[in-house]
């Protein structure tokens, strides 16, 4: 028992080597420490803290000589830039999806056969707190995750006014029978949100202005769903459902977030077509926004589209 709870806090390196069934070769990183946002609690949002990364791969011995050959190895280098991907990809509130997804991308490399994960938080008090996660190649279904092609969708810009206008539901006809998934936006419509006198307060107050009026337009037309995780939005654009973006997720967990406020609807959303990689961003009655994607802009008495 002693020896058990010895090797729980041990390092990494000394679980593997005694949990290991077959004889192979180990690479580790030790004692990695970045400054990230990260966590379920409010008071993490906008704060930096140290979180410190532990990682060991097993690989397969290799067959002949290394012959000094950096690209017959699983480079240290794959590790952090696994590590940087992830934490680059999104904001997450929980470690432990943290060290899943570290660990899967490092298991897409041909010579990793088993990967532990420790990951800590250093600033949450006078101790670490942390997880440690154990994946192996032959538990985790990698088939494809590095080739799939993701949906350019169309993202459809609806300000109040054209929310309100008679060919709302024709729009809507066209639109979904075209050559792309759809992912409608929409503005706080005609209703000024509270004021809270504090910018981060005001930034989540006026994003859920936005999610209150798609809420409305679903309520017009059921064949549209809100959906706020890019998640939801990637399972919906492969299975043909028509979405109504609820952005306070997407917008307060992103690593580079929008520099435009959420009263500056069109630039939000044009920074969101970007992250979506838009086929196009069509904008019905609105000023077109500067963006890095296809714009092309209608007017509200225009009914065919």
């Amino acid at each position: 028992m002693t020896d058990d709870i010895r090797l729980a806090f041990a390092h990494p390196s000394e679980r593997a080597e005694a949990s290991s069934q077959t004889p192979c070769d180990r690479i580790s990183l030790r004692d990695y420490t970045v400054e990230v946002e990260i966590g379920a609690f409010q008071q993490e949002r906008g704060t930096l803290q140290r979180v410190r990364f532990n990682v060991v791969v097993e690989v397969l011995p290799l067959t002949g000589p290394i012959e000094d050959d950096v690209d017959r190895i699983l480079s240290y280098d794959k590790v952090t830039e696994a590590i940087g991907i992830e934490l680059e990809a999104e904001r997450l509130n929980l470690l432990e999806t943290l060290a899943a997804r570290v660990a899967e991308r490092i298991l897409l490399e041909p010579q990793a056969e088993r990967v532990f994960v420790r990951i800590e938080k250093l600033d949450r008090g006078p101790f670490a707190l942390g997880v440690e996660i154990v994946r192996s190649r032959d538990g985790v279904d990698l088939a494809g995750q590095d080739h799939v092609e993701a949906p350019h969708p169309r993202i459809v810009y609806l300000p109040h006014d054209a929310v309100a206008a008679p060919y709302l539901t024709g729009w809507l006809d066209q639109l979904i029978d075209m050559d792309a998934p759809l992912i409608i936006c929409v503005d706080a419509g005609d209703v000024t949100p509270p004021q809270a006198g504090h910018a981060l307060a005001q930034r989540r107050i006026d994003l859920l202005a936005i999610e209150q009026n798609a809420w409305c337009l679903a309520a017009r037309d059921r064949r549209a769903k809100v959906v706020g995780t890019r998640t939801e939005l990637d399972w919906a654009m492969k299975n043909g459902q028509t979405c109504i973006w609820a952005p306070s997720k997407i917008v307060l967990d992103a690593v580079d977030g929008p520099s435009a406020s959420p009263g500056d609807t069109a630039a939000l959303v044009a920074w969101f077509a970007a992250e979506m990689e838009a086929k196009e961003l069509l904008v019905i009655g609105g000023d077109a926004p500067d963006a890095t994607v296809p714009v092309r802009r209608i007017d509200i008495t225009t009914e065919t589209i």
